[in-house]
């Protein structure tokens, strides 16, 4: 992992020169993690900045709390970890001007994901110095996945695949939500564990799977994204699970969705969920290298028109170190599919207040097609009783 996250960043180094750009600040979490190759497990933004500083003819610096340093030393190959404090003189500010070396003449960021406490900081520093946006030239590396980082996706694969079975299994009339989101968690941790050693810099990473479930039952499927509740099952109930939060392993994150029907399943319910099989099935058909991105979601919107049905969805996001990275397969969407592109391709059917309709899986765009990463039955998907 180290070495890929070293010849990432030796290449977006080049990819500076090239444009002439002499030194970027990162500060979102999965460019360091993508570039550095280290990441905190909080997840939460406490005002406390890590920042990772990458000069085009210079070795990258990393800047951290003291508190954190430890970890980052021994998870990064960046050899140059400077530390800061919460109080006195070793701020992270006086940090930051030391590793950017006097008043630049520009400075470039991540502008849609800085921190604003970060933003205000350089605003108020160096006045009059423009901010310009380094987020398009690292996006335009991270678009395509290497043979490591598919390999890592695929391992998240098979997690999610446990994940997704255990949810399967867990269902039952009377069982409840939170029920199932335990089993899921379980499951998925116990698969991850088994990738894992405790050895070097394996020994960071958590095999632990966590946020919160997204999880309908009954009418409520139609909500989306609600999170798994109290609510008992009860017979001929859809039930959807989404893992788009979940199912991730070493910072990569994939899309798996399913839709089950608990020991039975309506007509219309049924009905709805095969036209979501259906748009899904299509969109993936057409994927391959050459086309372009919107290509994708017209052949999954041509399924909902000719089944009688709208959806405000797009069908599809590219996914890697964050939870969604450019291109998105969505109309208006021109981007030219690739070979090592990896997408999450969904169809979904929301009708409120009454049911709906969704299938979720990740892929990796091959020279001749696609590749699945997620694996489950892709079909009308009904429990035993």
């Amino acid at each position: 992992m180290l070495q890929e996250a070293k010849a990432r960043t030796i290449a977006l180094q080049h990819r500076m020169k090239d444009r002439g750009i002499r030194c970027a600040v990162f500060t979102d979490e999965s460019s360091i993690a993508y570039l550095a190759g280290f990441w905190g497990y909080l997840g939460i933004e406490f005002g406390r900045p890590t920042l990772l500083v990458v000069h085009a003819d210079e070795a990258p610096i990393v800047i951290t709390p003291f508190m954190e340093s430890e970890m980052v030393g021994e998870m990064t190959w960046i050899d140059d970890v400077r530390v800061w404090d919460d109080i006195g003189q070793r701020t992270w500010g006086h940090a930051l001007a030391g590793a950017l070396g006097g008043k630049p003449n520009e400075i470039w960021v991540e502008r849609g994901t800085i921190p604003a406490i970060v933003r205000n900081h350089l605003d108020d520093t160096y006045p009059g110095v423009p901010l310009k946006d380094i987020a398009l030239v690292l996006g335009e590396m991270r678009m395509i996945k290497s043979p490591f980082e598919i390999s890592v996706m695929k391992e998240a694969g098979q997690i999610a695949g446990a994940m997704m079975a255990a949810a399967h299994g867990s269902l039952a009339v009377g069982a409840q939500e939170y029920e199932s989101a335990l089993a899921v968690i379980d499951a998925g941790s116990r698969k991850a564990a088994r990738f894992l050693t405790d050895k070097g810099w394996d020994r960071f990473v958590s095999p632990m799977i966590h946020n919160l479930q997204i999880l309908q039952s009954g009418k409520d499927t139609s909500m989306v994204h609600r999170r798994a509740s109290v609510r008992r099952y009860e017979r001929a109930d859809p039930v959807y699970f989404c893992f788009c939060n979940m199912a991730q392993f070493k910072q990569y994150k994939l899309g798996f969705d399913r839709m089950f029907h608990v020991g039975e399943v309506k007509d219309d319910a049924a009905r709805v969920q095969e036209a979501a099989i259906a748009a899904q099935q299509a969109a993936i058909a057409v994927i391959r290298p050459g086309i372009q991105a919107q290509d994708v979601a017209a052949a999954a919107n041509a399924v909902y028109s000719e089944r009688g049905f709208e959806t405000g969805y797009r069908t599809g996001r590219s996914i890697g170190v964050a939870y969604l990275e450019a291109p998105e397969l969505k109309a208006g969407d021109t981007t030219i599919l690739q070979a090592g592109m990896t997408f999450a391709v969904d169809g979904g059917i929301s009708i409120d207040g009454v049911t709906a309709g969704r299938i979720g899986d990740s892929i990796v765009v091959t020279e001749t097609g696609y590749d699945y990463i997620t694996d489950y039955p892709r079909e009308l998907l009904v429990t035993e009783a």
